[in-house]
């Protein structure tokens, strides 16, 4: 059986084990989670009775669940990549969007960003718009002064 580990209790524990406060913690909360999780490990099995080792299945199962969730994680960052490279196609596009205040309106998109772990913004005109409000994307046609006529 193993021992407890002197100093974790919790919640409180994570955040202490990792040394990151109020913003840092934050930024940091996937990077500190990772260590939380190996310092656990090596904890357990320093503190395992030498009579009675941890059993081999439940370690490898730890480690591939560990691995299972750094493979989510980029799978999540790959996701976020690909929602702004969307949002950043339709820059200077037509779209009809559901305001704040629930009605249809219709702008040019001036600009997309990506705050964090939200989904891509939308600025048109002077109203940011969650990507997932656009319910009508047009391409703006060119002026009929700049066609070219067929040889």
């Amino acid at each position: 059986m193993t021992s407890p580990i002197p100093g974790f209790s919790g919640a409180s524990a994570a955040a202490a084990a990792t040394g990151a406060t109020g913003t840092e913690k934050e930024k940091s909360k996937t990077l500190g989670d990772r260590d939380t999780f190996l310092k656990l490990l090596v904890a357990q099995l320093k503190y395992q009775d030498p009579s009675k080792p941890a059993d081999s299945t439940q370690f490898l199962a730890q480690t591939a669940q560990f691995t299972q969730v750094e493979k989510l994680e980029g799978i999540a960052d790959m996701l976020k990549g690909q929602q702004l490279i969307t949002a950043s196609s339709l820059v200077g596009k037509t779209v009809e969007f559901m305001d704040p205040s629930g009605a249809r309106s219709t702008g040019v998109i001036s600009a997309a960003k990506l705050n964090g772990d939200s989904e891509p913004m939308l600025r048109i005109g002077t109203t940011e718009v969650p990507l997932s409000k656009v319910t009508e994307v047009q391409e703006i046609k060119p002026d009929a002064t700049d066609a070219k006529p067929k040889p």
